[in-house]
């Protein structure tokens, strides 16, 4: 434990980077730009920006964080990179610029994309019945009522729920990463999210009733996914060969994927949880396997189950800063367009109604749920939410459940990329508000 130790705190004084701000770099051509050669942006504060890599870096030296690598563009340029701690601990590596995470739920906004692109073709309307292309879920109930002892009243769908409500989280689904009721129970009895493919998940979700009438309520859902089996379903193809041929490849995304060859393999970050034993964040897998909270962490080709929409996609900065500056850049990125500026606008319009709130996957900055919208993938910062906490107004964000984050501001012509590879301590512990962390030191640097 002594030399393990040891090597972790060498990688993290090497991991510690102090950016540069002499060079001019802007996110253009078929490769990221060098993130240590930095513009001088006159748009932000040099000295605030440092404060920002500062306290970027402290997360690993309070042991808040084994490993952490933190993008701010602005204006199209690297305003700030840092980057600290390890990305293998046995190892002692430290994390680098080309080390690549388990993104987890920022998958759901690429998938966005991916339906926004049929949509463009005409391959749906929004208002479409989910039903149009997902006929099993025809005959779908919903949870009327339920009790402690397990008595469940199902009736019948008011209406079928539509594409919309399925990109928008209000389409009814249960997901089972939370919740007691009977929906969420029945996804974490029958494995909903362990299934080997989207046809088996399709069918295992035809099986169990909705949490709510569609369109009545917000809920965080397995939609997602349930979007990646309708892009399969409209395009023929598969959900990684779709998002290879219309998304990577285009925006020259060349480390995202559902699988890690080989040759990338000592890349992948590991991935931390913490033991209920020892108390303190180890290297998933545990050695003991009782505790294990995740299946496959390797996301080796062979070991791989589906391919998750709604959160199987590795992926590294440079890359998701290219799909990042492309949404910013209202759909196009070195002449490739992917989607129109009038999709892209429409995935960052809130669409919910005034009695509609989104849980604390998107309370930001101690607002209030209701001050926070969501559109299609992407959670909204509007209105007060955006007066209080400082987004600029219409900014969008998600992350992922290992602590990942982004935002995008178009207001401020900004975009912020968190990656952590840890899962949060369990309740009541607190756990380091990263988020939150990165936007108070971002907004404080910005000189106009």
């Amino acid at each position: 434990m002594r030399d393990i130790l040891t090597r972790l705190k060498t990688a993290t004084l090497t991991g510690l980077l102090v950016v540069n701000l002499s060079a001019c770099t802007k996110i253009t051509g078929s490769a990221f730009p060098d993130l240590t050669s930095n513009p001088a942006v006159t748009s932000v504060d040099v000295e605030k920006i440092a404060a920002l890599e500062s306290r970027m870096r402290q997360f690993v030296v309070e042991g808040d964080s084994m490993g952490i690598a933190t993008l701010l563009v602005r204006d199209g340029k690297v305003a700030s990179y840092t980057q600290a701690g390890v990305r293998d601990l046995l190892k002692g590596e430290p994390i680098t610029q080309d080390s690549m995470y388990r993104i987890y739920s920022m998958s759901k906004p690429i998938t966005g994309v991916a339906m926004m692109i049929l949509h463009e073709q005409g391959a749906f309307s929004l208002d479409d019945p989910v039903s149009k292309f997902i006929p099993e879920f025809e005959n779908l109930k919903v949870v009327k009522s339920y009790d402690l002892e397990g008595n469940v009243e199902l009736e019948p769908l008011q209406r079928q729920p539509t594409i919309r409500e399925l990109m928008s989280h209000t389409a009814g689904f249960g997901y089972g990463i939370s919740g007691a009721d009977p929906s969420n129970m029945q996804f974490r009895k029958k494995a909903v999210l362990a299934s080997p493919d989207l046809q088996s998940l399709v069918d295992t979700v035809a099986t169990i009733p909705l949490m709510h009438q569609p369109g009545t309520a917000w809920a965080y859902s397995v939609s997602v996914d349930l979007q990646g089996a309708i892009v399969e379903r409209i395009s023929g193809m598969s959900l990684g060969d779709f998002f290879q041929s219309k998304i990577f490849k285009p925006l020259g995304m060349v480390d995202t994927a559902f699988y890690v060859p080989a040759e990338k393999a000592e890349r992948l970050a590991d991935v931390f949880g913490y033991h209920p034993v020892t108390k303190n964040f180890q290297a998933l897998p545990f050695a003991d396997p009782a505790f294990n909270i995740l299946g496959d962490i390797s996301y080796r080709k062979e070991t791989r189950g589906m391919e998750s929409g709604g959160g199987g996609l590795v992926s590294t900065m440079a890359d998701y800063a290219r799909f990042c500056q492309m949404m910013l850049n209202g759909g196009q990125l070195d002449g490739a367009r992917i989607l129109s500026k009038k999709s892209i606008d429409l995935m960052a319009k809130n669409v919910l109604t005034d009695s509609q709130t989104i849980d604390s996957t998107g309370n930001l900055n101690g607002t209030t749920s209701q001050r926070v919208g969501f559109g299609l993938n992407f959670g909204i910062i509007m209105g007060e939410a955006s007066e209080i906490s400082g987004y600029g107004d219409g900014s969008y964000f998600w992350g992922g459940a290992a602590s990942t984050w982004f935002w995008i501001d178009p207001k401020n012509d900004l975009f912020f990329i968190g990656m952590v590879q840890q899962f949060p301590k369990p309740p009541p512990a607190v756990n380091p508000d990263f988020r939150k962390t990165s936007q108070q030191f971002v907004y404080d640097a910005l000189t106009d």
